[in-house]
Formats: structure tokens, C-alpha cells, sequence
């Protein structure tokens, strides 16, 4: 009898070994491992106060439809024809489809210094005499962690077809941490024909802090100059951008501000945040809170010497949630003498924006991400999951924006947790998101010059206007032909807009009941 105890473990690897072997019973096995697991981890998020996860056991659980929001455009109908991958949902099952997991291994799990792509820095100088860094995926590198192909930037890189492979300007969450997945696309881009560079604020990922300031949450003024020194420095390569997670405040205010002059094609946001204001006062989960709390008191006090001068240091670093350091930040400096003050300001006609001081109401008035949406004039494509822990319910995404205006869509998809979307193919598994914002900058590429063909061919504008049009809309797919510069002029108003009514070309600002991207072109 003791001898028989002693083999038991034995004797039931050996059963399930063999189970393994048979196809059925491997399958029932593992079924059941995943199942035990599963309980294990609802154990786990219960304790560590997290929401408790959906289980899909099979991808027949899942809908297999994203959907997909947007007014019916020719734009729209374009897109839903010809990118096939973003109207499928992500197809996997658990853990890949865990949203808990997956932010662990996105976002927060420790990533290499570069995550296998070779990135060159150039340092901008701003006109208030910060710094912003630009790093530009120049290659990828190989299993010893060396550089395939080393280029400068604008040359023929590793995976663009072109020596003017149309530039993606990527931007980070707001803490600017680089992800596993921000990596991840850097990599997929190169390997498609497209040029990332990554943008990162001021003070964060590793780009010094020689003023005494950060970056407000929605304050486009240091991505104006970093996109100026991009068109100057390539002037030849189309522009488009994406935004991961909380960095979508930056990018969408920059569209909204400058409208049809942002000289951007497309853009994309990838579980991007609509309300700043409601984010930063809905609570995070415990887990969650702490880590990022943690990671943003690093950063202040790498510089908290230097900052001391204008914030109370001390108090922010005692914050326990982000809505607290971020009103500390920037809505309760310390505040100079009024004498002192009258010495600084002697001279100068207006403040800047970035120096300016409001309190919390009044800052988000000034940086909410769709404070100025009515003025965005290039399609955005926004990429949201119905299982984000880290943003509000689905329920309070702002579907009115995407039915009345032409330039937004909106893919939402059951599951895909922050900035994850992970899914399973052939050779391993990727991420979806990536996929489908790469098709769709190529749909919207190839929209936009079919257009300028049917343009020419039915006679509906003039010459000047296919020229506009042509430069506006050249070369989203790589070509081997040199593109040429785009320009978008300013709205016109006064007597010149009343010239351009009386003459047949019909401005955008006013309202009809149809859209048709003739229209937007006459801006």
C-alpha cells in the first residue's frame, strides 16, 4: 500500500502524458488547466481590488464584428471596404485576452532600452529654451543587439520602400513611457514601408529638463514645433501620427487647434482619453493608481531641486492620486511676488500659454482633448475596447462626434483591454491595433488619391485645386517617384469667402445635409 502511494504522482504523469498525446485529451487537459488557472486569477484580481475579467473560451464567444461608428461618408465606405482587418475583431483567447494581463505585459511590465529597434535621437530646441527629443526607428536589431541597417534619418532604412517613406510620428502616454507596446509598432511600421519617430516631451524618456515646467496635459505648443522642424527637415514625406493611451490628449488638441493647417494626413489614437477632466477624477484601480503614481513621482524628483523654485515639491510628491498632482502641478504653483512679477513682465505684450497659472476648472477649459474637435480637418481613426480598466465605461464615449462629424471614426471591440488589442495568428501572436491603423493610413492614402483622379477626369474643380489637392494627399504608400510638399491654406473669411461662395466652390464651415469630401478640399 505504501508503495502504491509512493508511485502516484508518477503514475499520473504518466496518464496525462498520455493524455497529452491523444488529441482529444490533450485538448480536455488543457482546457481544464486553463480553467483552473482562470479561477486562480479571479481569486487574484479580487484580491488586489481589480474588475473582474470576462472569460472568451472560445473565439466563437466573441463577435466577430467590430463596430465600427462614423457618418456615412465616401470616406467611410471606402474604409469599411478595403481595411478587412478593422472590421474583424481580435480573435484570441485566455490569458492573451486578459485586459489585466495585457496591460501588465504592455505597459507596465520592465521593457529594454529599446525593445530590438535602433533609434537615433536628435535634441530640439524650443523657443523658450526647452528641449524635446525625436527618436527615429532607424532599423531593427538582430539576435546579438546589433543594427541591421544604420541610415540617417530620410534615407532608405531597413523595411521602406522609398527614399521618402512617409514619416509617423508617434507619442506616447502622458507619463512618456516607452511601451512594449509603442515598441511593437516602431517595428511593424519599419517592416511595412513607413518611418516612426517618437516623440517625447520634455523631461521624459531621458530628454532633459532645462526649464522649469512640464507639459500640460492638452498644450499643442511644443508638438507644433517639433511637426515645423519634421516638414522642414523632410519635406518630401507625408506625416501621420498616432497616439497611445493618455498621449491622445496631445494629439487631438493639436488637430483641434490648428484644423486643416496641422499638415498632417491621418491620425490614429489607440485607446485614446475624450474627457481629460473626468479621467484624471474617476479613481483608478489600486494597482494600478500606486504604479503610476510611483513612475510620475520618479520623474519629478530627478528635477525636484529645480522645480522646487515654482512647486511645492514636497506636497506633490506626498500625492496620492493624479488628480491631485496634477492640480498641484499646474493649477497651484507657488506664485512670485506681485513686485517681482511687474519686473518680469515689464516689456512683454502677452504670456505665454505654458506659463500661464489657472485653477482646475479653468484648466481643462484650456486642455480638454475635444475642446476644439469642431475644427479637426484630417480623418482620425480611434481605436477603443469595451474592457478598458483604465478608462470609463464605453457608455461615456462621445458617439455624437462620430456620427455628426466626417473626420472621426470609431472602432469599438468587446475586447483589447488599454492599448493591448492582442490577438492570435499564424507564427505567434500580435497585436491588432497595430494591424489596422497601418491599413488604415494605406486606405486613406489610396482614397485620397483616387479622389484627385476623379477630380481630373470629371472636371469639378479647377487647376489650382487638383494641385492643392495633389499636394495634400501625395504619396501616403510609399512610391518610388519623389512626392512633393503639401500645403493647407487657412480658412478664408470676409470678402474672400463671399468671392469663393459667388465662384461655386462651397466653403466647410457652412452646414448641408450631405458631406462630400469635394467640399473639405476647397478650404
Amino acid at each position: 500500500m505504501w508503495d502504491f502511494i509512493c508511485l502516484w504522482p508518477f503514475l499520473l504523469l504518466f496518464l496525462i502524458s498520455l493524455l497529452l498525446r491523444w488529441d482529444k485529451g490533450g485538448y480536455f487537459v488543457k482546457e481544464g488547466m486553463r480553467l483552473v488557472a482562470w479561477n486562480i486569477w479571479i481569486t487574484t484580481c479580487w484580491t488586489l481590488k481589480l474588475p473582474r475579467p470576462v472569460l472568451f473560451n472560445t473565439p466563437g464567444d466573441q463577435e466577430s464584428e467590430v463596430k465600427l461608428v462614423c457618418k456615412p461618408t465616401a470616406l467611410a465606405n471606402y474604409i469599411k471596404q478595403h481595411c478587412h482587418i478593422l472590421i474583424h475583431s481580435p480573435v484570441a483567447k485566455w490569458p492573451r485576452t486578459d485586459p489585466h494581463l495585457q496591460i501588465l505585459f504592455n505597459l507596465m511590465w520592465p521593457t529594454e532600452e529599446d525593445g530590438g529597434v535602433y533609434f537615433k535621437r536628435d535634441n530640439l530646441l524650443l523657443q523658450d529654451g526647452g528641449i524635446i527629443a525625436l527618436d527615429w526607428a532607424v532599423g531593427l536589431k538582430d539576435q546579438k543587439g546589433q543594427a541591421k541597417k544604420d541610415c540617417p534619418p530620410g534615407g532608405r532604412v531597413l523595411g521602406c520602400h522609398t527614399s521618402n517613406p512617409p514619416i509617423i510620428i508617434l507619442i506616447p502616454n502622458a507619463l512618456g513611457k516607452i511601451t512594449q507596446h509603442l515598441l511593437s509598432l516602431c517595428c511593424l511600421a519599419l517592416q511595412q514601408g513607413f518611418y516612426p519617430v517618437v516623440f517625447s516631451r520634455r523631461g521624459h524618456g531621458s530628454c532633459p529638463l532645462t526649464t522649469p515646467r512640464y507639459q500640460q496635459f492638452g498644450d499643442p505648443s511644443d508638438l507644433v514645433q517639433a511637426v515645423a522642424y519634421l516638414r522642414n527637415r523632410h519635406p518630401s514625406s507625408v506625416l501621420l501620427a498616432v497616439s497611445e493611451g493618455s498621449g491622445s490628449g496631445l494629439l487631438l488638441s493639436y488637430l483641434g487647434e490648428y484644423g486643416s493647417s496641422s499638415y498632417l494626413v491621418a491620425a490614429a489614437c489607440i485607446s485614446p482619453v475624450f474627457h481629460g477632466q473626468a479621467w484624471f477624477e474617476t479613481p483608478l484601480p489600486w494597482l494600478y493608481n500606486e504604479a503610476v503614481l510611483l513612475y510620475r513621482k520618479l520623474q519629478l524628483s530627478r528635477y525636484a531641486t529645480a522645480l522646487s523654485s515654482v512647486m511645492d515639491v514636497e506636497t506633490i510628491l506626498r500625492s496620492r492620486s493624479l488628480q491631485d498632482m496634477e492640480r498641484l502641478i499646474f493649477c497651484s504653483a507657488r506664485q512670485q511676488d506681485n513686485s517681482e512679477m511687474d519686473t518680469l513682465d515689464q516689456g512683454r505684450e502677452q504670456r505665454s500659454r505654458s506659463s500661464m497659472k489657472f485653477d482646475w476648472v479653468g484648466y481643462w477649459d484650456r486642455n480638454e482633448p475635444l475642446r476644439d474637435a469642431d475644427e479637426v480637418a484630417v480623418p482620425v481613426l480611434c481605436l477603443c475596447s469595451s474592457d478598458d480598466p483604465l478608462l470609463p465605461p464605453s457608455s461615456t464615449l462621445p458617439i455624437s462626434l462620430f456620427r455628426n462629424s466626417p473626420y472621426f471614426f470609431l472602432a469599438l471591440t468587446t475586447q483589447g483591454s488599454h492599448c493591448g488589442f492582442m490577438q492570435e495568428k499564424h507564427g505567434g501572436t500580435g497585436s491588432w491595433s497595430h494591424e489596422a491603423v497601418l491599413e488604415y493610413f494605406r486606405a486613406v492614402g489610396d482614397f485620397f488619391k483616387v479622389e484627385e483622379r476623379n477630380f481630373v477626369m470629371e472636371g469639378f474643380v479647377g487647376q489650382g485645386a487638383v494641385q492643392s489637392l495633389r499636394q495634400r494627399t501625395c504619396t501616403v504608400l510609399p512610391r518610388k517617384r519623389r512626392a512633393v510638399m503639401f500645403r493647407r491654406e487657412r480658412p478664408v473669411f470676409g470678402p474672400q469667402r463671399q468671392l469663393s461662395v459667388h465662384s461655386g466652390l462651397v466653403p466647410f464651415e457652412e452646414e448641408h445635409d450631405t458631406f462630400t469630401w469635394n467640399r473639405s478640399y476647397t478650404r
